[in-house]
């Protein structure tokens, strides 16, 4: 998989990708990333990237001539792949849409900054999408971000298929961990985990998943594949809160 980053800060991505297991995907060629320099496709003088908005305002917006520049020539029509934009008016990010993206063989990043992008841009955009609602002073860390969650996806970068089947958003949130000693301050490890019953500690960790989804992001549990039982158990967690 090919990432590519169109960015005016190009040295923010140094050093996010130089540790732990980005780079050792990087290392491992599991995906390749390339960091574009915006200004590079600048033809004036003062590499200048944004101007002032048409109709006053406050801010500056991003011109399109170096924007479409880049995005033409860095994006390969013949290879399956996307242009995103980091937006608060886009799409809210996901573990389904890092799952999408994972499997292109093309990503292209395009990192915003001022008060927006000229309007013309959007149409060598193919999704916007949103962190969250709120404002960030560019489109830099919003990519780190989506670029970490969609390469663990990629097959092989965690070294393990089990580690992703059971980690949070899939789609309950995971289940409490516990390594040695088995007891400190006077808080001990659960017994179940201690008692080799393999059965008995995955219906433990189902269950205390299932627990910690209901008290922390409720909202998770309508994505999720329950039992009757387990729908027993939340309607009982439900009454008690009640009372």
């Amino acid at each position: 998989m090919i990432v590519d980053v169109v960015t005016i800060f190009p040295r923010m991505f140094d050093s996010p990708f130089a540790e732990s297991i980005m780079r050792r995907a990087l290392d491992k060629k599991q995906f390749s990333l390339r960091v574009h320099n915006l200004r590079d496709y600048c033809h004036d003088r003062h590499r200048t990237v944004d101007d002032y908005p048409y109709g006053g305002g406050a801010g500056m917006v991003m011109r399109p001539e170096p924007v479409c520049r880049a995005l033409k020539d860095i994006r390969k029509p013949e290879c399956p792949g996307a242009v995103i934009v980091p937006s608060p008016a886009g799409e809210p990010f996901s573990q389904k849409l890092a799952q999408e993206f994972s499997e292109l063989e093309q990503l292209v990043i395009f990192c915003p900054h001022y008060e927006g992008l000229d309007e013309r841009i959007n149409r060598l955009v193919d999704r916007e999408v949103s962190l969250g609602d709120y404002i960030l002073t560019g489109g830099e860390l919003p990519a780190m971000v989506m670029i970490d969650a969609i390469i663990r996806l990629r097959p092989g970068v965690l070294g393990s298929e089990e580690s992703l089947s059971e980690e949070s958003f899939s789609p309950l949130l995971e289940y409490p961990h516990y390594t040695r000693p088995a007891e400190y301050e006077g808080d001990k490890v659960p017994e179940v985990l201690l008692s080799g019953h393999h059965a008995k500690i995955k219906a433990w960790r189902r269950q205390q998943a299932l627990r910690r989804t209901f008290e922390r992001r409720p909202d998770l549990l309508v994505q999720a594949d329950l039992s009757a039982a387990e729908l027993q158990q939340l309607e009982a967690w439900r009454q008690a809160v009640k009372i």
